[in-house]
């Protein structure tokens, strides 16, 4: 049996502006209807798999459990109270599962797999070589010359899979082309098996500052529901380094086992045109788009209607509050507007304008130096936390659905086209006790408007 350990950290800033770092792509419908994380866990469905192991930051639990809940695939959540990358995430699965000590299969949450079957057949390959001791790494068969990802050169062969001779990094256009022409080189697909006892006894030859840090940190361990919590200090003190790194370039028990499968990391704009359905001019479309002389190129739009004339070879994507356009050649560096706008300090980097929330979404569809208004929908039975605000007032309006609102000492039912004024400072919550979603108009007004104005009194989803 194996367990899947699915990586979900990261921001994936190079598909900005759909994909930000309060929601990555890991989270994002983006080729086809389901997630790129549900997609992932639906991916073992014909593997032998305990329940699996999602790793994820604080920030993004509550995507990951509603995600993997909706598509009953919901396991353990560990939660790494900072991003130490796949090297010490890697380890506090392995030391939390140290006493089962299973096989573990480490997979990212933003792949795509195209062959289901190809992907089952290379994992069931390689389980009798971890078995053995092994550390199994998943090398793409190249369909091209690509400089955008690592390589794996193979050594000896070893029974369906090879030695590892060496890791290369990412080439330039020459030296990938002389890799494919010659074969025996794989794509570094960063997807793994191995038993996790021996990825610590390689970690702790290798990295054993990494080992220390997070046999520390998973010293002091807290439980909530499906949450796992590990001491934020010992693990703030782990170094940074990825798995490729720290073990698999150093220990002598590395192979590599071919995979043919269809796979994408989905790495930027261009990668997603290339794996997705195009019309007969080479166009990849999504939501309310007219082309007249258009070619091979990528347009998405999450709202309003995209219009495009005379272009080729480009990639425009709308939201809600930015636009890209950029030429197909350019798109890695749209994560460089996500940096800047980081450093500029405005949201669009962080956020988009409808953000999730465990209890459902709000929209901000206006605002003003003193006022702000949302579109908020609470999920049935859900209920936002008891709190109060030291420098807004809000207006509720329900627009549709039923509403039981706590204002001050008193507690009532809002019914459609009703409302109620919450003056500041006063304790307030909003709950959904019917079976279908409940949707409000909230209008806020006040000196200032930021998402940390929130003192929590009680939180069902043990936000503080």
């Amino acid at each position: 049996m194996i367990t899947p350990v699915i990586m979900a950290g990261g921001s994936g800033t190079r598909l900005w502006p759909l994909s930000r770092a309060g929601h990555p792509k890991q989270f994002l419908a983006l080729h086809g209807e389901k997630t790129m994380l549900q997609q992932t866990a639906e991916r073992l469905s014909d593997l032998p798999t305990f329940e699996s192991i999602t790793i994820c930051n604080e920030e993004h639990r509550f995507f990951v459990a509603e995600q993997l809940r909706e598509v009953n695939a919901l396991g353990k959540i560990i939660l790494e109270p900072v991003g130490r990358n796949t090297a010490p995430a890697i380890a506090l699965a392995a030391l939390l599962e140290k006493e089962t000590d299973p096989l573990f299969l480490v997979l990212a949450a933003d792949h795509v797999i195209a062959d289901q079957d190809a992907f089952t057949d290379a994992v069931v390959k390689a389980i009798p070589l971890a078995q053995a001791g092994k550390l199994v790494t998943f090398g793409v068969v190249p369909s091209e010359p690509h400089t955008g990802y690592g390589y794996i050169e193979a050594g000896q062969p070893l029974e369906d899979a090879y030695s590892v001779a060496s890791f290369k990094e990412k080439p330039d256009s020459e030296t990938a082309s002389n890799y494919v022409s010659r074969g025996g080189y794989y794509w570094n697909s960063g997807m793994f098996l191995f038993r996790g006892s021996r990825y610590l006894e390689e970690l702790k030859a290798h990295r054993p500052d990494i080992a220390a840090a997070c046999e520390s940190a998973t010293s002091i361990v807290s439980r909530d529901l499906n949450f796992i919590r590990v001491d934020k200090e010992a693990f703030t003190a782990c170094p940074d380094d990825s798995v490729d790194y720290a073990v698999m370039e150093r220990t002598i028990d590395a192979v590599v086992l071919p995979m043919d499968a269809g796979w994408n990391d989905i790495g930027s704009w261009s990668s997603l045109w290339d794996v997705s359905d195009k019309d007969d001019s080479g166009n990849s479309t999504a939501g309310d788009v007219m082309l007249i002389d258009t070619k091979n190129s990528f347009i998405r739009t999450d709202e309003k209607l995209v219009a495009s004339v005379g272009l080729e070879d480009v990639v425009i994507v709308s939201t809600k509050d930015a636009t890209l356009v950029a030429h197909k050649d350019r798109v890695q560096d749209a994560k460089v507007f996500a940096s800047q706008l980081k450093t500029e300090e405005r949201s669009e980097w962080e956020l988009h304008r409808e953000v999730y929330r465990p209890w459902g979404k709000y929209d901000s569809v206006d605002h003003g130096q003193r006022y702000q208004v949302k579109r908020i929908t609470v999920k049935p039975g859900a209920k936002l936390s008891v709190q109060m605000h030291n420098h807004r007032a809000e207006h509720w309006v329900v627009v549709s659905g039923l509403a039981r609102v706590t204002n001050g000492d008193q507690t009532f039912l809002l019914f459609e086209n009703e409302s109620t004024y919450i003056p500041v400072g006063v304790i307030h919550s909003l709950e959904n006790p019917t079976e279908v979603p409940l949707e409000i108009i909230e209008i806020q007004s006040g000196t200032y408007l930021g998402e940390d104005d929130i003192v929590r009194f009680e939180d069902k989803y043990g936000r503080r």
